[in-house]
C-alpha cells in the first residue's frame, strides 16, 4: 500500500521490497543525522502488521517462538523468531503488547504466511490472530510505532528521514534484516539473534533443538559480519553480490548504504573459516571486514555487545 508521504516534493521511491515508502527526501546525509539527532522519523508503513489478540496470546507465543514472551510487559518492544524444525529462520517478528493484544511488524510480504502458520496453531486457546492492513510502522532512531495507516498524512508537516537514512543506521548497527542478511539456511547463530530474537534458558519450541545444539557444541557454518568498503567506488554492491577471498566466493552481500561519517558500508554473510583479518572483494568493491559474530560463537560464545553497537 503506497504511503501518502511519497507525495512530498523530492521524496524518491525506495527499491522492492521497500518500493511504498521513500527511500529519501532529497537529503540523504541531513536526513541521517537528523534520525541519529532525534529530530527525524522514518516511514516504514509498507512493514506489516499482524495482531494476536486473546488471554493466552503470551503464553502461547513463548511456546511457538523462540524468544521469552510469556513475561512480556505492556509496552516493553522485544523480537522473536519462528523456526523451521530443523532451527532455520522462517519469520521474524518484532512486537509489542499493548495490554490487549500483541502488535508484530514482519517483511513485507510475509505476513498471509505468517498468519496461515498461526492459524493453524491455535488448536484450542483463547487466541486471535489477524493481519492489520490499517495499521502502519513509523520509526525514530530508538523506538518503533504502530499507529493507524489513516494518520501517516498528519507527518506531513515534520522532519522526515527515508529507509535510506534508517537502513545506513541499521548497518552500523550490525542488527541483520530477514531476506538481506538471510536465506532459506539460516540458523540465528550465523546472524547475531541469540540473545536479541533467541532466548536459550526457556522452554521447548520448534527448532529450539538445533539451537542448542549449535550453541553447546558445535560452530554455525557462517557468520555476519560488517564490511567498510572502497570508498573511491561510485556503485555499492547490490544484494547478493558475491564476496570473495582470493578469487574464491566465499559469501555474499546482504545490504549496502552510505554512511554520513563512515562512508560506504555494508552487511554480508560469509563462511566461518574466512580469517577474520581478511580484505575481502564485495561485488568486485574491496572491502575491509569488521567482526560481527565470531567464528566460534556456536560454542557457548555470547557475542560482545560492544560489537553490536546497539539491539533494538
Amino acid at each position: 500500500m503506497r504511503s501518502p508521504l511519497l507525495n512530498l516534493p523530492g521524496a524518491v521511491a525506495a527499491e522492492a521490497p521497500d518500493s511504498d515508502v521513500a527511500a529519501h527526501y532529497g537529503d540523504l546525509f541531513a536526513e541521517q543525522r537528523a534520525l541519529l539527532k532525534g529530530e527525524a522519523i522514518v516511514d516504514r508503513s509498507n512493514r506489516e502488521v499482524v495482531r494476536i489478540a486473546g488471554a493466552d496470546r503470551l503464553k502461547w507465543l513463548n511456546d511457538l517462538t523462540s524468544q521469552k514472551l510469556d513475561t512480556l510487559k505492556p509496552g516493553e518492544w522485544t523480537q522473536t523468531l519462528i523456526l523451521d524444525l530443523q532451527g532455520r529462520v522462517e519469520h521474524h517478528l518484532t512486537l509489542v503488547d499493548d495490554g490487549e493484544a500483541v502488535l508484530a511488524h514482519v517483511e513485507p510480504g510475509t505476513s498471509e504466511a505468517l498468519v496461515g502458520y498461526l492459524d493453524r496453531m491455535r488448536f484450542m486457546l483463547r487466541v486471535e490472530v489477524s493481519h492489520e492492513p490499517e495499521l502502519a510502522v513509523l520509526s525514530n532512531r530508538d523506538e518503533d510505532f504502530v499507529v493507524p495507516r489513516a494518520e501517516l498524512a498528519e507527518h506531513l508537516g515534520r522532519p522526515l528521514a527515508g529507509l535510506w537514512a534508517f537502513e545506513a543506521l541499521r548497518i552500523e548497527d550490525h542488527r541483520p534484516r530477514l531476506g538481506f542478511e538471510t536465506d532459506h539456511k539460516t540458523i540465528p547463530h550465523e546472524v547475531g539473534w541469540i540473545g536479541d530474537a533467541v532466548h536459550l534458558t526457556k522452554g521447548c519450541y520448534r527448532g529450539q533443538e538445533t539451537v542448542a545444539r549449535v550453541h553447546n557444541l558445535g560452530h554455525p557454518p557462517r557468520r555476519l559480519v560488517f564490511l567498510h568498503l572502497d570508498g573511491s567506488v561510485d556503485t555499492l554492491p547490490k544484494h547478493g553480490a558475491p564476496v570473495e577471498l582470493d578469487g574464491q566466493q566465499v559469501g555474499e552481500v546482504g545490504s549496502a548504504a552510505r554512511h554520513h561519517e563512515l562512508g560506504p558500508i555494508a552487511l554480508a554473510v560469509v563462511k566461518r573459516t574466512v580469517p577474520v583479518d581478511a580484505t575481502l572483494l564485495a561485488g568486485g568493491v574491496a572491502a575491509a571486514q569488521e567482526v560481527v559474530v565470531p567464528p566460534d560463537a556456536g560454542r557457548n560464545v555470547q557475542i560482545d555487545p560492544a560489537l553490536r553497537r546497539r539491539i533494538r
